[in-house]
């Protein structure tokens, strides 16, 4: 998440695409959920989906936003916490690199200053004061893009029917600031998960993800979306990765161990970001986007602008 909230500043021309891709995942996702669906069964529809992947990659993947070209860039996930984002231009080559093994997270971005690779250890980052420097979590960006699970000890509340077949449902989640909410919008019908939201302990708006283009694998049976929005409104993000087309659970898509191992770029030394004894600088505080429960219908609306294909 340290390269979502920095790669606004990439300057450089975009790439291509990824041509010849084979189009696929063309059949409509069948009904799974009956009408008035209870909350175990959505829950079990959609931890069902997300507990069979394993692994996903694609090496056709791009990254678009406002204040910055579009990159070419791979993506790969394993199971438990591996997971590589590499992107590219066609004329300046890697311009980031965001990753996560099950030690460590890191980032680095070419054209970040002072240039370093930053890096910190998951189980000091609960309790670090680089928090303050991140409006989520590294491990919601898996979630954002489709590996989405509800916790049964965690408390679930809804489903709360939505306008054009959708159900919302709240989980509360503790965390070191206090409780947070996360509102995870579904299909009514087929069960895919269509946004999810983040609110911290005040009510205010952390981070939306609005997924869209689900498709299906044809081998596994699997549904990831092929694109997903991003928005962190305290940090003025907003991206939208575009997955292309990914292969789910394929044999050796995700065996390669230097592909989880930190890199290193000449020239940029590595910086532990979790480090207690590294002065963070201050951070001003996020601007109030909206409170809980006023905040729901503004998301809502908001929602109703990211219709995915025909899903929302």
């Amino acid at each position: 998440m340290f390269l979502l909230l920095t790669v606004v500043t990439l300057a450089a021309a975009g790439g291509a695409g990824c041509p010849g891709v084979v189009r696929q995942y063309a059949a409509p996702a069948p009904r799974v959920l009956p009408p008035s669906a209870t909350l175990e069964q959505v829950i079990e529809v959609v931890n069902r989906n997300s507990s069979r992947i394993q692994s996903f990659s694609t090496n056709c993947a791009t990254l678009t936003g406002p204040g910055f070209p579009t990159l070419r860039a791979s993506v790969a996930w394993a199971r438990p916490r591996r997971f590589r984002l590499r992107a590219e231009t066609g004329l300046s080559g890697p311009e980031l690199d965001l990753g996560s093994n099950d030690e460590l997270f890191w980032f680095w971005v070419r054209r970040n200053r002072p240039a370093a690779i930053y890096y910190c250890r998951h189980v000091q980052f609960a309790t670090s004061g680089v928090r303050e420097m991140v409006p989520i979590e590294p491990d919601w960006l898996i979630e954002a893009l489709g590996i989405c699970e509800f916790d049964p000890t965690l408390p679930h509340q809804g489903p709360f029917p939505l306008s054009g077949g959708r159900l919302e449902i709240r989980t509360i989640r503790e965390t070191i600031q206090g409780p947070s909410t996360k509102i995870t919008i579904v299909d009514g019908a087929t069960g895919l998960v269509l946004a999810q939201h983040i609110f911290d302990a005040r009510g205010q708006l952390k981070g939306s993800a609005v997924a869209g283009g689900h498709r299906r694998d044809p081998l596994s049976g699997l549904t990831l979306p092929k694109t997903v929005d991003i928005q962190c409104p305290a940090s003025q993000l907003s991206m939208r990765i575009d997955l292309g087309n990914v292969r789910i659970n394929y044999p050796g898509g995700a065996a390669n161990p230097e592909l989880w191992a930190m890199p290193s770029y000449a020239g940029y030394p590595t910086v532990d970001l979790c480090d207690p004894h590294r002065r963070l600088a201050p951070t001003s505080p996020p601007p109030a986007v909206s409170a809980r429960p006023r905040a729901l219908p503004r998301v809502r609306n908001r929602l109703s602008l990211h219709t995915a294909h025909g899903l929302d």
